[in-house]
């Protein structure tokens, strides 16, 4: 899988907030996937689809023990995924940088505005 099609698989596994959920149990520590289906108010079917999504992607691992299937997070998978969004983040500050620059500058090709009339002055009174 390339540099984009990853990118591609950790939003699509990270747009779900159940996926989002079961990544962070699974970061937190290893759960069996039977244990993780009991946390959700879906069948064991739907549960299993979602750890399916988030292996795929790369952020979760599974093995078996016995009859069990157990899910770990991939710490590393997600390091890659917040470096991806740290360089994304310093590319869109470094843009929007450059666009308050030129806002800032003055431009050149403008004419100058004239300056302001003087403010009316008030004929003198006579007093007799």
């Amino acid at each position: 899988m390339d540099g984009e099609d990853r990118a591609d698989a950790w939003f699509h596994a990270l747009s779900d907030r159940t996926r989002r959920d079961i990544l962070r149990r699974v970061l937190a520590g290893e759960h069996s996937v039977s244990t993780l289906a009991a946390s959700y108010d879906m069948s064991f079917a739907a549960v299993q689809k979602h750890v399916a999504v988030l292996e795929r992607a790369g952020l979760l691992t599974k093995r078996r023990q016995g009859r069990e299937a157990l899910a770990s997070g991939d710490v590393a998978a997600v390091r890659s995924v917040g470096a991806m969004l740290t360089e994304l983040e310093s590319l869109w500050r470094g843009r929007i940088s450059r666009i308050d620059d030129l806002i800032a500058e003055p431009d050149p090709g403008a004419e100058q505005a004239p300056p302001p009339p003087p403010p009316p002055t008030q004929p003198p009174t006579q007093e007799d």
